[in-house]
């Protein structure tokens, strides 16, 4: 009888708190921290605003608005490399945040100068650029980012943490594009998956999830129909980076998803 009692008696309290009015959201508020560079804080989707140049159209606002109730802290910052996080972000974070998402690396390796390189130069100097990178990728960004992503577990450690990547710039199956030359093209795309790699790498090393926007992205890159890309723009830094569509149709449900599995 008491072995049976007692769980009647645990079940029954706990009806009994719900019903007296104890908050629903309580045990699943969510508290999100939003972090990273210009693909986080939405350079390209439009109404960039302030100096870190965060848009209203950036997936993490988009995923706030999307989830009524959610407290939201939009840290993230245009130009910002591992470092940068580490300096002026994290102090975002704490022990109640519960979610945290994170674009990063990109500026490690030397993004814009890539860029400029590949669209002022020649073919060879952009492969040579590209390769540049690639070897800062393979060799001194997974310490950097290993770094910074502990560091946000020691902020936030009872967060659910969603590192996301870069997508591809170009559809390389495309029979027409107008621009750099392929061989550019296949350059760039190359030293994205590599970098993508890297990120997933230190991503499940530090026991976080790894959100890939390359598969979201899959024919809507530069040389489709409806790209969700910019190619080079005026002003230049829109260059490279997601549209508003990329933000909420690309890089949005690759958060959603990973926030899902994750029950947030």
């Amino acid at each position: 009888m008491l072995a049976f009692g007692v769980p009647t008696l645990a079940a029954g309290l706990t009806a009994a708190l719900i019903g007296v009015g104890m908050p629903a959201q309580a045990a699943s508020a969510v508290n999100y921290v939003a972090l990273g560079d210009s693909y986080s804080s939405g350079v390209g989707a439009g109404g960039a605003t302030g100096s870190c140049a965060q848009s209203p159209h950036a997936y993490p606002v988009l995923w706030a608005a999307a989830n009524p109730g959610v407290s939201f802290t939009f840290a993230a910052c245009s130009g910002a490399r591992t470092t940068d996080v580490i300096k002026n972000q994290l102090s975002s974070l704490s022990s109640s945040t519960t979610l945290v998402s994170i674009t990063i690396g990109g500026n490690d390796v030397g993004f814009s100068s890539i860029m400029q390189t590949c669209v002022l130069d020649s073919t060879s100097a952009c492969e040579s650029a590209v390769a540049a990178a690639e070897k800062i990728a393979t060799t001194t960004l997974p310490g950097q980012l290993n770094t910074v992503l502990a560091d946000v577990r020691v902020h936030a450690p009872n967060a659910t943490v969603v590192v996301l990547d870069y997508p591809d710039f170009y559809d390389l199956g495309a029979w027409f594009c107008i621009g750099l030359s392929s061989a550019d093209h296949q350059a760039l795309d190359n030293g994205i998956d590599i970098l993508d790699g890297v990120i997933k790498k230190a991503a499940v090393a530090n026991g976080d999830a790894f959100a890939d926007a390359r598969s979201a992205f899959s024919g809507h890159e530069l040389c489709d129909w409806g790209a969700w890309l910019h190619s080079v723009t005026w002003p230049i830094g829109n260059s490279y980076h997601p549209t508003a569509a990329g933000q909420q149709d690309g890089y949005l449900p690759v958060l959603s998803a990973a926030a899902s599995r994750a029950g947030l």
